[in-house]
């Protein structure tokens, strides 16, 4: 194991509605055979969960996927959208080495493309004596919603 990736799920923004008037969103994350997820927010296309969630990190090169559900009671979840969360820029901005950063300095930025989900920059900064990265997420295979995230790493050994 490299380390721990802590994901805080913040929140989410304009999720579509799978019930007859809104949804029961919840978040899974999943990393290879990992799955890890939020509460379930009733009642909300704009929930806002504030959880943090923590994989192992074994392997940067499989990807961290968000899905997004909408909790059903009798019948399955139904899904609401999904996105892969890029760790590749954090990780290397951990191999510059960085330390004692004034709080605050953005170390770098992440622009979105067609190879990554995000809806806008993601900036990479020191932060209380750790580098966090917020990233705002557009969901794929589904009509809107974008979800909120902060990633930070802990790592015993940066990878190769």
């Amino acid at each position: 194991m490299l380390g721990l990736v802590k994901i805080r799920v913040c929140k989410g923004i304009n999720l579509p509605v799978r019930d007859s008037i809104s949804s029961d969103p919840y978040v899974a994350i999943t990393m290879a055979d990992q799955r890890v997820k939020t509460s379930v927010i009733k009642n909300s296309c704009n929930p806002v969960w504030n959880e943090e969630l923590t994989l192992a990190l074994k392997d940067p090169n499989i990807p961290i996927v968000l899905t997004v559900y909408d909790k059903d009671t009798f019948t399955g979840d139904d899904k609401m959208g999904v996105a892969e969360i890029d760790i590749k820029p954090y990780l290397e901005v951990l191999k510059m080495g960085l330390q004692d950063l004034p709080n605050g300095v953005k170390v770098d930025r992440v622009e979105p493309s067609k190879d990554n989900c995000l809806a806008c920059e993601s900036c990479i900064i020191w932060e209380n004596g750790k580098m966090i990265q917020d990233m705002i997420l557009r969901l794929r295979d589904v009509e809107c919603g974008e979800v909120e995230v902060q990633i930070e790493m802990i790592l015993k050994c940066l990878p190769k």
